[in-house]
């Protein structure tokens, strides 16, 4: 069998190597993101089988079936786009799901897969914080370049106000690139080959995931606030989202070369540099992230719609879409409302035993009956929404994972993707 777009790493050190048994039922392998590693190849081929088991799927058939699946599609995304970008809420699409929604729900995942691979997180180098890989050979670098013809077009750094030094992943290093900023992301554009293949030019923003201590932090500031305070433009000032995910996504040091403007400012300039760009072409704006990243996606789809950054000088609207991987909740009523309102479309994958989806608003939240859920939001600053359509998956279905009981492992990205891509 063919896993693809994960690697094959230990979870931890005293565990035992992946067991490989003559049965095929038994199988069992560790998936594991480990952010900064150096990737040389998303490929593995395991030989599992026998030809003579007739109590299993024969894998190398599956993968010839769901191969000419995909090849029959391809040639229809042109024309079946739009329906991809959930103009019609992803409606039929999800159970069973769409051939070709899967393979492009797995390749946006290695868009954000490789937010965590590019990232450097050794504190000896001078470098550490940054992005280890040249933009001009951003997908190359990583092994992507034969299924992902983008140009990576600008970089996105952040930074966090909070007095904790201790906290900020930088360099040991005096004269390091950077002391406060840390590289989140990045904007990307399909070249003139790849948007003639997707049926128009496509924007795509990637935001990484908790990797930073401060980070961390930031994922567990629970109380709302609201979007108004950080100068996000708003007609409704009862709009609010998670106050942690709020400070990475607009906070600046005019003391920072890479921070003298906001991560929310340098993503809307590029785009609408790009916008401007093609402006006479068909263009999508498609956002992905995982678990933090997660949120800053769909905090960044919001604004863009709404400052009309998304509405073109004739009056038409470019559609967006955030493909959200393992994401948390991010704001309360009003922001679902307005953000589902303004023509937004998410669709998140999770998990089922993944706990970062849970949170915030582990009590109050849509599952609470709705006048619960107003008083929640007059008298506390807990009460949170999902936004969008949810496609769940079960990392238990799979006889090549371990079931284990541990939320990293619950949580991966690889993980997901890995369960996306066996899907049959």
């Amino acid at each position: 069998m063919i896993i693809s777009n994960s690697r094959i790493i230990s979870l931890f050190t005293n565990l035992q190597k992946p067991n490989i048994m003559k049965n095929p039922s038994q199988a069992t392998m560790f998936f594991f993101s480990e952010p900064g590693k150096k990737v040389t190849t998303r490929n593995y081929s395991l030989k599992v089988l026998s030809k003579n088991d007739s109590s299993f799927p024969i894998l190398s058939d599956i993968k010839k079936k769901k191969n000419k699946v995909y090849d029959d599609e391809e040639a229809k995304i042109a024309e079946k786009w739009k329906d991809i970008h959930g103009q019609n809420d992803w409606e039929g699409m999800l159970d069973p799901i769409n051939p070709l929604l899967r393979a492009e729900l797995i390749r946006y995942g290695e868009m954000a897969q490789a937010c965590y691979d590019a990232f450097h997180l050794d504190q000896d180098s001078k470098f550490c914080g940054s992005c280890k890989i040249d933009p001009g050979l951003f997908f190359q670098s990583l092994g992507l370049s034969a299924n992902h013809g983008y140009n990576v077009t600008s970089y996105i750094y952040s930074m966090y106000h909070i007095n904790i030094p201790s906290f900020f992943k930088v360099p040991l290093w005096p004269d390091a690139w950077s002391h406060k900023a840390n590289w989140i992301g990045y904007v990307a554009v399909s070249n003139d080959e790849y948007s003639t293949h997707l049926g128009r030019r496509d924007i795509t923003i990637a935001w990484r995931g908790t990797v930073t201590d401060l980070e961390k932090i930031a994922d567990f500031m629970d109380f709302q606030k609201p979007t108004r305070y950080h100068k996000i433009p708003s007609r409704d000032p009862t709009i609010k989202v998670e106050a942690g995910f709020l400070e990475i996504y607009t906070s600046k040091d005019d003391e920072c070369n890479f921070c003298k403007v906001s991560a929310r400012e340098q993503v809307l300039a590029e785009v609408k540099r790009l916008i401007d760009r093609y402006s006479n072409e068909e263009i999508s704006i498609t956002i992905t992230g995982h678990s933090l990243g997660s949120a800053l996606a769909t905090i960044n789809a919001y604004d863009i719609a709404e400052i009309g950054l998304d509405v073109r000088e004739d009056g038409r609207v470019i559609p967006i879409c955030v493909f959200s991987f393992s994401g948390p909740r991010v704001g309360n009523i009003r922001f679902k409302q307005r953000l589902e309102g303004l023509g937004v479309k998410v669709l998140r994958v999770v998990n089922k035993h993944d706990k970062v989806p849970a949170v915030p608003g582990i009590f109050l939240n849509e599952n609470v009956p709705t006048f619960v859920q107003k008083v929640g939001e007059l008298f506390l600053p807990w009460c949170y929404l999902h936004v969008g359509e949810e496609l769940v998956l079960d990392h238990k279905t799979s006889p090549f994972l371990k079931d284990i009981d541990n939320l990293t492992y619950f949580h991966n990205l690889e993980v997901h993707l890995h369960l996306l891509d066996g899907l049959v």
